[in-house]
């Protein structure tokens, strides 16, 4: 039986005209030839058989190097000429090293193609699936291929006692795995998942051109699975590998590929946005963007990746604005840019619905300058939650250990006072009074005086956290995160 597996999964970690990261201008060399010790290939202790499902970039690369570290691979692929170049030892697609890693998998005996889907489920006890995850004309993502080989392998599997392992390496949006291909598998196979039938997810961190190094040196390596076993057993795969591994749901594993490329791709395209305004205005937007990037501790780091509430402060706000107003002034369209304000807006919409739909009137807010540890107030993301939720006829009592409002001064006094001109008589001065008085409480910011409420709470109350204050809330308060 010929598999009729669609076309094999392509590479997308980056866009192809993505810029490489800032370096010193040195001459770009001839990609070199490495040995095996140059490319880190480990020599996997625990040999497993495993057939490749898709021989594109992914499952080509995947293969040959699954192959180099020890494993006995057999590819399917419903191209028959890709068949044919992995029984000669040829690269069905253009990457460097990869003839190589090929050709000496070939010699080994631990590297071939098959054209019977049963034989090839037959012959080993681990299946890669790496087929195409197209898109369709209206953007949603084409799972056609992976359902089909998902099915293929589970009606052989009908035939094979014995454990066996399936894990899916193509790209998937969240809750494919757990909705559409563990039934296709369980249906077509009649076994249950666990025990003797295992199943993981594993997105691939693969670039064109490195693939082949990529995959020995990995930013990190993630399984996705519920099952402990399959879990390890993947992991195991990628024994001697030098990167972190994060085992972690199967929604979390299909996500995280998702938040990779978009966060590459919202990059390329702020740097095309800064770099368009440099030029309007006669700057080198690369040395410029050289200094940027020399920044790791705010610019090129996680510090601003946390997912929570609104940005605020005296900077922020301001220098966006300004920014994007420059913009304007030059002609210069700006759409990432342009839209960085109303993005933060809707995180406060999103907390102000969520509060209506609590359905209680009662309301405190712990902590609304716009971070702990300071008074400032300017632009501050909860205090326009306030507003809105008094607008809205809610009851409100708000306390900030760091606010003393006959200490504002200035800027920060003018604000507050234009902003919630009656604060004073909403404010409160004991952590414990302002708790026991509301039906919601809302977690403004993270001043450690706020994790002390946890034994104050009854379980009639909604707790609202906005920073995530708490990783494993204990409380009897039902609890609910601003988005996690």
């Amino acid at each position: 039986m010929v598999s009729l597996l669609g076309d094999s999964e392509s590479i997308a970690l980056a866009p192809d005209n993505a810029p490489e990261p800032f370096t010193a201008a040195t001459p770009t060399p001839a990609t070199p030839t490495l040995s095996r010790t140059e490319l880190l290939i480990p020599t996997n202790t625990k040999p497993r058989k495993i057939s490749v499902f898709g021989l594109g970039y992914v499952g080509a690369v995947s293969a040959a190097c699954f192959s180099a570290a020890g494993h006995h691979v057999i590819g399917l692929d419903v191209n028959a000429t890709k068949r044919q170049c992995f029984r000669d030892g040829e690269p069905p697609v253009v990457e460097p090293r990869l003839r190589d890693l090929m050709q000496a998998g070939k010699q080994a005996g631990r590297l071939t193609a098959l054209d019977d889907v049963d034989e090839a489920i037959r012959a080993t006890d681990v299946s890669l699936i790496c087929v195409g995850t197209p898109s369709r004309d209206n953007g949603s993502i084409n799972i056609d291929n992976v359902s089909h080989v998902m099915g293929e392998i589970g009606r052989a599997l009908r035939h094979k006692t014995g454990p066996h392992l399936v894990v899916v390496r193509s790209t998937m949006i969240p809750g494919s795995m757990r909705k559409v291909m563990i039934p296709i598998l369980e249906q077509e196979s009649g076994r249950r998942c666990g025990d003797d039938l295992l199943v993981a997810y594993n997105p691939e961190f693969l670039r064109e051109s490195t693939a082949v190094a990529d995959f020995f040196a990995p930013p990190k390596t993630v399984v996705g699975s519920d099952d402990a076993e399959a879990a390890r057993q993947l992991a195991d795969l990628y024994d001697g590998i030098d990167a972190p591994l994060f085992a972690v749901s199967f929604e979390a594993s299909e996500m995280i590929k998702y938040a990779d490329n978009t966060w590459h791709a919202l990059k390329v395209c702020f740097g095309n946005e800064i770099g368009n305004i440099c030029q309007a205005l006669e700057i080198d937007s690369h040395e410029l963007m050289k200094v940027f990037c020399a920044d790791t501790k705010l610019n090129i780091s996680p510090y601003y990746l946390k997912p929570g509430f609104a940005f605020g402060g005296s900077c922020l706000p301001k220098d966006t604005r300004a920014l994007t107003y420059l913009a304007r002034q030059l002609d210069v369209e700006t759409p990432i840019l342009s839209n960085v304000l109303p993005s933060n807006r809707g995180q406060i919409e999103r907390a102000v619905a969520k509060v209506v739909n609590f359905g209680h009137r009662d309301v405190a807010v712990l902590g609304f300058s716009f971070k702990p540890g300071t008074d400032d107030l300017r632009e501050s993301p909860q205090v326009e939650l306030i507003e809105r939720l008094l607008g809205k006829g809610f009851n409100l009592k708000v306390y900030d250990p760091s606010v003393n409002l006959s200490a504002l001064t200035g800027m920060n006094r003018q604000y507050i006072e234009k902003t919630i001109p009656h604060i004073h008589s909403i404010m409160m001065t004991s952590l414990r009074k302002t708790v026991a008085g509301a039906d919601v409480i809302i977690i403004g910011n993270a001043s450690p005086e706020f994790r002390g409420i946890e034994p104050l709470l009854s379980e009639d109350q909604v707790v609202l956290d906005l920073v995530r204050l708490w990783d494993t809330p204990r409380m009897k308060a039902r609890y609910v995160g601003i988005n996690w």
